[in-house]
């Protein structure tokens, strides 16, 4: 990752560096004070958000993204092209969009050319006439796209970006890594439908989440690929791969389509695993309600990539994960799965409210693992209790992560272990309540902590704010209800 920054871009770290965490997400970071909706101004260099404040972008919202990709080979640069449908939520002189790590080519704004300047990870964009407020619009970026860009982080993600396998890639774009891939509203709480339309050379296919809508061969003998989201997707679970691939095909309770994706030679020996597919959407349908998506898959990605993702209605599962034993195999298959409701369906409002994600996602996975061969629920939330008052010491608290420990061990186990507390203050059969209410009143938005707060505080008929803030926010870990013997281990260093 490039450390260089320019001067204005240094300007607005700072700003954004002066933005308070209960502040921070009220509204987006502006260039320009406040001027009234129809005198055009500078849309938002970021949406404020606590953990990165220069994600996202204000000023509009985006309708859907149509990708153009004309891929060549592993490794190579290729032709691309971004359109953009928006609409202007107020009167704009300019706007940026997230875009990092490609060769751009022309920038055009209802068909006419813009001034477009590249300034660290952000293009700002300066159309021709002004926006008017309201007023719907269309963006085109033509660039060249390196699939070799990839950056890393020392966490759970490790690296991500374009992922190379062997003959093609697969993507890993969270946290923030789709604007390496294509020019965007990259923020969790930013979604927006997308089309890929990828070309590939004959031999070689292109997948990605959604439905496939066209597949037409073209005069030079390569074939163009044309895939529909559905449904809104944020830029972090976009998924596109691209290599010689088998699609499996089966049926999913309630008849759910369901197709995995699989390098050809891989066919076979992760069949056992993936095979489980419609018995653990039956196990989280009894738990959080109807599967949230139309259809569902597993693209096996071969590469040494040692972290799955939960990539929407099509999850990324290194194989590795699929050829080893089978208790290790459930738990991510699960894991990803759960994230279809909380994550993909149920989007995160900030990432400061990553936990809501990932500690769901662990927390069902445990539950599963305990009923399946693995250890005991009861004892991992022990240990996790164990560990905790070091985690909050090295991590901060589960909803209070800071940019560098995002994807550290506190928003997983760490954030299993609040739910598993919030279970036993309210009992199995109202925490069940509170879980369905949460996936269903929220299905196809974001949400925050509070707003979990709030609704299961509604739900048990009892307020939890004091209950659950201290495990949420403070700087020790609370007593765990109905474990008076459980103990928290002395903080080092």
């Amino acid at each position: 990752m490039s450390t260089f920054r320019t001067p204005r871009r240094r300007a607005r770290l700072i700003l954004a560096a002066a933005i308070t965490v209960a502040a921070a997400f009220t509204g987006p970071v502006s260039r320009a004070a406040s001027s009234p909706s129809d005198v055009p101004s500078p849309g938002a260099a970021g949406l404020g958000d606590p953990v990165f404040p220069l994600d996202g972008n204000g000023g509009y919202e985006v309708s859907r993204y149509i990708l153009d990709f004309d891929w060549q080979a592993p490794k190579t640069p290729f032709e691309a092209s971004t359109t953009i449908r928006a609409t202007a939520t107020q009167a704009l002189s300019r706007f940026d969009l997230d875009f990092a790590g490609n060769t751009l080519h022309t920038v055009t704004v209802n068909g006419r050319t813009a001034a477009a300047e590249r300034d660290g990870d952000e293009l700002v964009i300066t159309p021709k006439t002004p926006l008017a407020r309201g007023r719907a619009f269309t963006v085109k970026v033509t660039y060249t796209a390196d699939p070799t860009r990839i950056r890393h982080r020392d966490d759970a993600i490790e690296d991500y970006g374009w992922i190379p396998t062997p003959d093609g890639t697969v993507l890993y774009p969270q946290p923030d890594g789709a604007k390496m891939i294509f020019p965007s509203n990259d923020h969790p709480s930013r979604r927006a439908p997308i089309t890929f339309r990828v070309t590939t050379p004959a031999g070689l296919t292109a997948v990605a989440g959604g439905r496939l809508t066209d597949r037409a061969e073209q005069a030079d003998g390569r074939v163009r690929w044309t895939y529909d989201s559905e449904q809104p997707v944020a830029t972090q679970l976009a998924q596109l791969a691209i290599g010689r691939f088998t699609f499996v095909d089966s049926t999913g309770p309630h008849g759910l389509p369901i197709r995995d994706v699989v390098p050809d030679d891989l066919v076979a020996p992760t069949a056992r695993y993936r095979g489980l597919t419609a018995e653990h959407i039956a196990w989280l349908e009894e738990r959080l309600g109807p599967y949230p998506f139309d259809r569902y898959g597993l693209l096996v990605g071969d590469t040494d990539l040692g972290v799955a993702l939960e990539t929407q209605t099509l999850s990324l599962i290194p194989k590795a994960d699929l050829l080893g034993d089978r208790v290790g195999a459930e738990r991510n298959l699960v894991h990803e799965l759960a994230h279809q409701w909380t994550g993909d369906s149920v989007g995160i409002r900030t990432w400061s409210d990553l936990w809501l994600s990932e500690g769901h996602a662990r927390f069902y996975e445990r539950l599963y693992s305990e009923a399946h061969g693995g250890v005991s629920f009861e004892e991992t939330m022990r240990t996790a209790y164990a560990s905790h008052d070091q985690w909050r010491h090295d991590y901060g608290a589960p909803a209070e992560p800071t940019e560098p420990n995002l994807f550290k061990r506190m928003r997983y186990d760490g954030s299993a272990l609040v739910l598993y507390a919030l279970r036993e203050k309210v009992g199995e059969e109202t925490f069940g309540k509170i879980e369905r209410a949460w996936v269903t009143k929220y299905r196809g938005r974001t949400a925050s902590t509070r707003d979990y707060i709030d609704l299961a505080s509604k739900v048990a008929g009892q307020e939890l704010d004091g209950f659950l803030r201290p495990w949420l926010y403070g700087a020790k870990t609370p007593p765990m209800p109905n474990h008076p013997d459980w103990v928290v281990d002395p903080v080092q260093g």
